[in-house]
């Protein structure tokens, strides 16, 4: 197995007061393989979400380092920062609060395959769009809605759908199941499990 992600003694501070700064991540070093499943455990507030967003490169490091296939996440120029953001991605915990509600899901899911220009025609991008959603158990019917119009699990769905359109080698899930009922939350599980199978995700 190769190694993805090595994470080299990770501090994230933010300034509390003048004189103060809040340690949300202090001293952290671990290591992901490819296909690999780490879990990162404990209480509410202590810096889990931190770390992954950090990990991703959505906050700048305090100190330490993040480094994706051996190459330093925070020192990438914008060329390789930009073919990073397409190799991770990240699953949110409020399925609700980070879809765009006056987009349809068909532009949701569409909108990293824009961005990367991933498709030569409408056509192949709606149809990329359709398979997606058909993988993670919705139906291309489920394209020409709004977010609103759907279930909390079915919403974490898209959310998960989204996130693959880009077919990434790692994802950062932020408890992607506590936000749902307890009836659904080992469905989406027993969905990520078959996903990261399939496709060698970390």
């Amino acid at each position: 197995q190769k190694k993805i992600l090595e994470v080299k003694n990770l501090k994230k501070y933010f300034p509390a007061t003048q004189k103060q700064q809040l340690k949300a991540v202090d001293n952290v070093s671990f290591d992901i393989y490819e296909g690999e499943t780490l879990g990162i455990v404990g209480e509410s507030g202590c810096g889990k979400t931190t770390c992954g967003k950090t990990c991703l490169g959505m906050y700048p490091v305090t100190d330490g380092e993040v480094l994706f296939h051996g190459k330093n996440i925070h020192t990438m120029s914008k060329k390789e920062r930009f073919a990073f953001t397409k190799r991770v991605q990240m699953i949110f915990q409020d399925p609700m609060a980070c879809l765009n509600p006056r987009k349809k899901v068909l532009d949701i899911i569409g909108e990293g395959l824009d961005i990367h220009k991933m498709y030569s025609t409408k056509e192949e991008r709606n149809e990329k769009v359709y398979n997606i959603l058909e993988k993670v158990g919705l139906s291309r019917e489920h394209a020409s809605r709004y977010p609103h119009q759907f279930s909390g699990g079915q919403r974490q769905r898209i959310g998960i759908a989204r996130t693959l359109a880009l077919n990434p080698k790692f994802i950062v899930c932020d408890e992607p199941i506590s936000a749902l009922d307890v009836s659904i939350q080992a469905q989406v599980i027993n969905l990520l499990e078959k996903i990261q199978e399939e496709m060698g995700i970390a």
